[in-house]
């Protein structure tokens, strides 16, 4: 080996020659030493031909160390709901709050109407029935607004919890002013009702997703004529209010449902993280089903 005294470049010899990334066919390198460390060993490089192993020549050569690695794609992320798994999992989340939410709802509403002391101190205090109303508006603001009150575990089933709770203690208040037999017969609607249109929503093919502006401006529609309806006190009108809200509120758990199923079908659907957020969307439609059946079914008796 031989010893080189670079003096020009701090005693390490002259440097590699640049490489030129444009070059990709062989070229021609004379070869060059240079000082490694302060030691007496140099490096000698012997003048050779150039090839650029890692790509492939400009003649279509093949490469040395196989295939180069794929292009990096900066397209649309793939959804949460690409893997199977991922959705079935969701699903079978989603529906089993919904069905635990829905059998506290009817154990309060049983109580309300089967205890008679319970039934007449609402029917005497009308304050609990606007107190219920009032805590669920504020749990329904809550979880809509904040992620983490949804999202974070335990809070999100502790909220969920209240927010069920309240709910059953409003629609109790509500029933004691029904009879019996008209609530029974409200619940089994709406239990036929939200089944076959859970159904519905799952085998078709069409989108209701896409239909979210139309059913804002429905509601906004049918919240007018509620308005008129108060102000007219008419029995006709108040059937009619509760017709149309049937229809809204079937096409909303329509929507909704297909917003949790997701798929090739679907322009929108719901995040996998927001369980207890779908779970709410499909207690809320369930719930104002409900009422509107208990509404229809007590004018027409």
């Amino acid at each position: 080996m031989d010893q080189t005294n670079g003096s020009s470049n701090g005693g390490y010899g002259p440097p590699p020659p640049p490489y030129n990334p444009q070059e990709y066919a062989e070229s021609s390198y004379t070869g060059v030493s240079y000082q490694v460390g302060k030691g007496n060993v140099a490096v000698i490089s012997p003048p050779a031909a150039y090839t650029n192993t890692a790509y492939p020549s400009e003649n279509g050569g093949d490469l040395q160390y196989g295939q180069a690695p794929p292009e990096y794609s900066n397209g649309l992320e793939e959804s949460g709901f690409s893997d199977a798994a991922i959705r079935r999992g969701f699903i079978r989340k989603v529906y089993l709050t919904l069905m635990i939410q829905l059998l506290v709802t009817v154990g309060i509403i049983c109580a309300f109407l089967y205890w008679d002391d319970l039934r007449k101190w609402t029917q005497h205090n009308y304050w609990f029935n606007f107190a219920m109303m009032a805590a669920v508006l504020v749990l329904i603001v809550a979880m809509s607004c904040c992620d983490n009150l949804r999202r974070r575990v335990p809070l999100n089933f502790i909220a969920l919890g209240l927010f069920t709770i309240a709910e059953g203690l409003m629609l109790g208040s509500v029933t004691v002013y029904f009879e019996a037999e008209a609530v029974l017969w409200a619940v089994g609607a709406t239990a036929l009702v939200s089944f076959a249109l859970s159904l519905f929503a799952m085998q078709s093919k069409w989108d209701f997703t896409a239909a979210n502006g139309s059913l804002w401006v429905f509601a906004w529609t049918l919240f007018s004529f509620a308005l008129l309806c108060a102000i007219l006190r008419s029995q006709y009108l108040y059937i009619v209010y509760a017709c149309l809200g049937t229809l809204l509120f079937s096409l909303y758990l329509v929507f909704d449902t297909q917003l949790i199923l997701g798929g090739k079908h679907r322009k929108y659907e719901v995040s996998p993280e927001e369980y207890v957020f779908a779970a709410l969307n499909l207690y809320l439609d369930i719930v104002s089903l409900f009422l509107l059946l208990l509404q229809l079914i007590g004018l027409c008796r």
